[in-house]
């Protein structure tokens, strides 16, 4: 980011912070599309990821006075909005929980995807997994996050949150070939 564009934004969180309307609504304008991609990732429908924006934004508002100009400002709201998703998420579903994590901590050179997909495809992929699978492997995959880190989040067990992404990947493996971008044996 160029200093002219650094000092803007610093006007813009610090008019924002001073409660100024317009600045909020240039703020909003500014980012919503790209906050709304991650909300889309955790909701389960277009309704649901609007309401995780409008509330996401609410919070962004009532705390951007701890935003303290250190790390990236968009960051520090995607942040914010994964955490309502998760809110939401954990009030609404619960998580399996798993014995045996032997096959699960094997990983496997045929668990990269094609890149001849496009994003917008996979995602559409991604968004038709069950909500504890597809929670979990946003959060790893998508985020980065670690399993310890999901595992405080969802405030399940590490062995869950692997468990929870290897079936997604296998859901995800299956879907693949039904719809004939890979080979059953590629997949097994």
């Amino acid at each position: 980011m160029t200093n002219g564009r650094l000092e803007e934004l610093e006007k813009l969180i610090e008019d924002c912070k001073a409660g100024k309307r317009d600045a909020q609504a240039r703020l909003y304008q500014q980012y919503a599309p790209v906050l709304f991609g991650v909300c889309l990732r955790y909701a389960q429908n277009q309704a649901e990821a609007e309401d995780i924006l409008h509330d996401g934004f609410l919070a962004i508002f009532s705390k951007i006075g701890q935003y303290a100009f250190k790390g990236s400002f968009e960051g520090w709201m995607k942040r914010i909005m994964v955490n309502l998703a998760l809110e939401k998420y954990r009030t609404r579903f619960r998580l399996q929980t798993v014995d045996d994590l032997s096959p699960y901590d094997r990983r496997s050179e045929k668990e990269s995807i094609s890149s001849s997909l496009n994003e917008a495809f996979l995602m559409d992929l991604i968004s038709e997994l069950p909500p504890r699978y597809k929670m979990v492997f946003n959060l790893y995959a998508i985020d980065g996050y670690s399993h310890k880190e999901i595992a405080e989040m969802l405030d399940i067990v590490e062995g869950t949150s692997k468990s929870n992404l290897a079936r997604a990947r296998k859901l995800l493996q299956d879907r693949m070939v039904e719809l004939g971008f890979i080979e059953k044996a590629y997949a097994e």
